[in-house]
C-alpha cells in the first residue's frame, strides 16, 4: 500500500508542518520522505526519486525558490512537478513560476486541498512522462495556475 499513490518529498523547516503534511498525504496512499530545507533536499533527491515535491519558501541554508531553480536546472530532476506549500506573496507565486513551479498552496491550507493538489500533480506526471508537459491535465493555458487561491 505504501507508495501506490506515488512518492512525496515534503520540503519545510517547521517539523510541526512537515508532520501534518506526512500524515494528510500518508493517509491518502502516499509514501511520504521528508527534508528540513532546500539543502537537505538536494542531498537525498536522486536517492528517493519522487514524484512530486512540495516546498516551503522561507527556509534556513537554502530557500525553497532557490531549491526550485536547484531542481529545475538538473537533467535528472527537472521534470519532478513542485508545488509550493507556503504563505507567500504574489511576486514569490510569480517567480515560482517562471521557475516552473506547478502548483501553489498558501498556508494555512486545508489538508483535502494538499491531496488534492499532490495527486494532480502525480497524476500529470504520469499521464505526461518524462518528456510531457506538466504544466496541467489539458496542457492549455499560458502557464501553471495557483491550485488554491489563499484564505480569507
Amino acid at each position: 500500500m505504501p507508495g501506490s499513490s506515488g512518492r512525496v518529498l515534503v520540503v519545510d523547516d517547521n517539523k510541526v508542518i512537515r508532520q501534518l503534511i506526512r500524515v494528510n498525504l500518508e493517509l491518502e496512499g502516499f509514501e511520504v520522505v521528508t527534508a528540513a530545507d532546500g539543502a537537505e533536499c538536494l542531498e537525498i533527491v536522486h536517492r528517493v526519486r519522487p514524484d512530486v515535491i512540495t516546498l516551503d519558501v522561507v527556509m534556513p541554508r537554502l530557500d525553497g525558490m532557490r531549491t526550485a531553480s536547484r531542481l529545475r536546472s538538473d537533467p535528472s530532476t527537472r521534470d519532478i512537478p513542485l508545488a509550493i506549500v507556503s504563505a507567500c506573496a504574489q511576486q514569490e507565486v510569480d517567480r515560482g513560476q517562471t521557475l516552473g513551479v506547478e502548483a501553489f498552496l498558501a498556508k494555512p491550507f486545508e489538508p483535502a486541498e494538499l491531496v488534492q493538489v499532490v495527486r494532480r500533480l502525480v497524476d500529470s506526471s504520469r499521464s505526461s512522462g518524462p518528456d510531457g508537459d506538466v504544466s496541467g491535465p489539458s496542457g492549455a493555458g499560458s502557464g501553471p495556475e495557483p491550485a488554491v487561491r489563499p484564505a480569507g
